[in-house]
């Protein structure tokens, strides 16, 4: 195990710390405040967004493989981490903000690659599809809004437990929701969960479901792929999704990481990096 592994299982503040202390911190308009992004690494750009109730610590075992191969660029959504709220709680109000950074950031070198994990693919999806000169090609991470079944999804309650009981029922939610294997539930992950969820301020779900994405889809110009975990739980199986996404992208290319739940990046990082960086490595298709 990495001493940065050890700062992971044993130091949650610390592990964080010793990736902030590399970043380059970038603010941008959004409401009445800013947008803050973080960027690792040089290269072609790769902008890394989040899930709901998430922020950019989602990415964080992904950063330093990602970071050697890219430039990536990892947003706190609006209305999550240490984002303002959107002047609006939808997509357009999403994507706008989202749209502005980009063009901040990155300037004459637009579009540029995306992918987006569950509520961030969704929202890359609308900003594609409302400002398309910002998006070269976007990748799909465990996304809703395919008008598939919800899987099963098991949360209990935490409020009010304190110490070891408290720990164990955030265990059983990340175990219900986001990871597979128990041992993937690590110290990290327990000490992050409710705190990242507490700052989201947005409501996400009507963002999603059922068929968010299938709606938006016929507007986006710019090519779709897709990785799942194998075991993604608030989902159907990933070929019932990936059927769902190929009836707009056929051609698309759909991975899955095997022995992976919703949380892929995060439970099996080199596998997961792999298949994007193979995905990456083949030039964008036309958009159907």
């Amino acid at each position: 195990m990495s001493s940065v592994d050890v700062l992971r299982n044993q130091d949650p503040e610390a592990y964080i710390a010793h990736f902030e202390s590399r970043e380059e911190r970038y603010e941008t308009p959004c409401g009445d405040g800013t947008m803050v992004w973080r960027s690792w690494g040089d290269g072609e750009p790769l902008v890394l967004a989040h899930g709901a109730q998430g922020c950019w610590q989602h990415w964080i075992r992904n950063i330093d493989a990602l970071s050697a191969a890219r430039r990536i660029v990892v947003p706190d959504l609006p209305g999550h981490g240490d984002s303002a709220s959107p002047a609006a709680g939808d997509h357009a109000g999403v994507a706008e903000p989202l749209a502005v950074g980009l063009r901040e950031i990155f300037g004459d070198g637009l579009p540029v690659d995306m992918c987006g994990f569950s509520f961030g693919g969704v929202a890359l999806t609308y900003t594609a599809a409302l400002h398309p000169d910002v998006a070269r090609r976007v990748v799909l991470v465990g996304c809703g809004g395919l008008d598939t079944p919800l899987g099963d999804v098991r949360i209990g309650r935490v409020g009010g437990l304190e110490g070891e009981a408290r720990s164990a029922a955030i265990k059983a939610n990340l175990l219900g929701l986001m990871l597979h294997h128990p041992d993937s539930a690590d110290q990290f992950a327990i000490s992050r969960h409710v705190p990242n969820a507490r700052k989201s301020r947005l409501d996400v779900p009507p963002m999603v479901l059922p068929d968010r994405l299938n709606r938006i889809f016929p507007q986006v110009t710019a090519p779709v792929d897709a990785i799942w975990g194998e075991f993604d739980r608030p989902h159907p199986a990933p070929d019932v999704q990936e059927e769902a996404l190929r009836r707009f992208y056929p051609d698309a290319d759909f991975r899955v990481v095997e022995d992976a739940g919703h949380w892929a990046m995060y439970e099996r990082p080199e596998a997961f990096d792999a298949a994007l960086l193979g995905i990456l490595a083949n030039p964008p298709r036309s958009a159907p």
